[in-house]
Formats: structure tokens, sequence, C-alpha cells
């Protein structure tokens, strides 16, 4: 039995207050970890563990160190306590114009810091269109069972995040969102030696309390990357009690 997974990503949103806010929440029982803005990473650690949410970075780099000014290594945000990373989200893909192979390289090393990585994988509107979405997410994964190995599945998470869905207000229909989770495990079960019912599959793109209820009651999402609702820390906790209700 898979256990539901929420994930808050503040993208580039977000304070200090927001970070006591979601402290002082009373949250049901389910898995939840916040991913802040990279300078509130140190602090948020010990803030979020007095209510049991975990911490994630949205963004590593793949190489350990280095004269890269800006970026920051796994290795880094493992050190302050972060336990989760994304990669290869679809805003890192768009606007910063990370391919399929450097979300691989960040995959492995995101894994050899020990830290748990959540693969963002999901096709846009025109590869929908032409009917290659399958093909789409599937090359994605293949880069990174190429680079990172089958263990990312094994250890990791999956988000399912249609591009066309995020931020846009206009969330993938509960069967559509389904039968792309049920492609990727099937995926997974066909080029790994990993258990596809162990996999864990999140779903990202325009989440909220309005449509959670019915996203959720399909057998192959087990919870959600939540975007801009996130913000709002009463309506993300209406979201995981719709996940798991007390």
């Amino acid at each position: 039995m898979r256990s539901p997974f929420v994930a808050a990503n503040w993208k580039m949103n977000g304070s200090r207050a927001l970070c006591d806010a979601y402290a002082r929440t009373d949250w049901p029982t389910v898995e939840v970890a916040v991913f802040p803005p990279a300078p509130f990473l140190a602090g948020a650690v010990p803030t979020l563990r007095t209510a049991g949410i975990a911490v994630g970075a949205q963004n590593v780099d793949w190489r350990a160190c280095g004269a890269l000014t800006g970026e920051i290594s796994a290795g880094m945000v493992r050190e302050v306590g972060v336990k989760y990373a994304l990669a290869g989200h679809s805003e890192r893909r768009s606007l910063f114009g990370e391919t399929s192979a450097q979300v691989a390289a960040k995959c492995e090393a995101i894994l050899s810091t020990g830290l748990t990585p959540v693969l963002c994988v999901g096709e846009t509107a025109p590869e929908r269109d032409a009917g290659r979405a399958e093909r789409a997410v599937a090359e994605q994964l293949q880069f990174v069972l190429d680079k990172a190995g089958e263990k990312v599945f094994g250890e990791g998470l999956i988000a399912y995040e249609p591009v066309w869905a995020i931020g846009v207000g206009r969330a993938a229909t509960p069967g559509l969102a389904n039968d792309m989770h049920g492609l990727i495990r099937a995926w997974i079960g066909r080029a790994t030696s990993i258990d596809r019912q162990s996999v864990k599959i999140i779903y990202g793109g325009s989440v909220n309390s309005d449509n959670a209820k019915e996203l959720i009651r399909e057998p192959d999402i087990d919870g959600f990357l939540v975007g801009g609702a996130s913000l709002d820390v009463q309506e993300f906790a209406r979201i995981c009690r719709i996940v798991r209700p007390n």
C-alpha cells in the first residue's frame, strides 16, 4: 500500500512568515514536504520540523562544487537538513532550458548525497495534441534510467505534471491524469526490476481543494505537487485533509 504524499512548491514566492504559518497549522496524518526558495531552506528545516513537515529544494546543480556563481549543490542543501530535491520541473525545462540529460545528471547527484529525488515529467500541449504524450514522458524517464539507474524509481518519487496544466488553473481530468500515471507505472515495470506497484507517483498541475477530491480517488494517483494553492496555508491544509482525512 503506497502512502500518500503532498508537496508544496512555493516557486519564487513565500517568506519566513509563511514558514511560521505552516508550523502553526494542525496537519492531518499525511506525509507533507515543503519546497521553499533557496534562501529559506536553512531556516525552514527546524521551523517545519516542529509540525512534522520535511523540506525539499526546488533545484540543485548536478556538480558538487566549482566556479558556478549562483548555483547550489545537492550536498549543500543536504548539509542544512533538506530531505528532498526536485529535478526536471517543467518551469526549469521551459524557462531555463534544462535538458533531459541535465535532469538525469541532477537525479544522480541527488541520490549520491542521500537526498530523495522528486522527478518531474510531463508533456507539452503540442505533444499531447500530436498523440505523443506517452512517448515524450517515456523519453524523459529513459534519460534518467540511463544516467542515474533504476534506483531513482525505487527510492524517489515521480511527479507527473502536464505542462499545459501548470499555473493556468486548468487541471488534467482525473481519468487523463490516472491514465498517464498508469502508463508511467507500466513503463517502470517493463524497463526496470522495480516493483511498479511500489512506485509513488504524484500529480502536479493546478491542484486545489476543488479538484483534489476527484483526483485522489484515482487508483494510480498517490498525492500531489501543489504550486499556487500552497501559498495559502489553509487551502493547502484542506488539500492535505482531502488526501488523508483524520
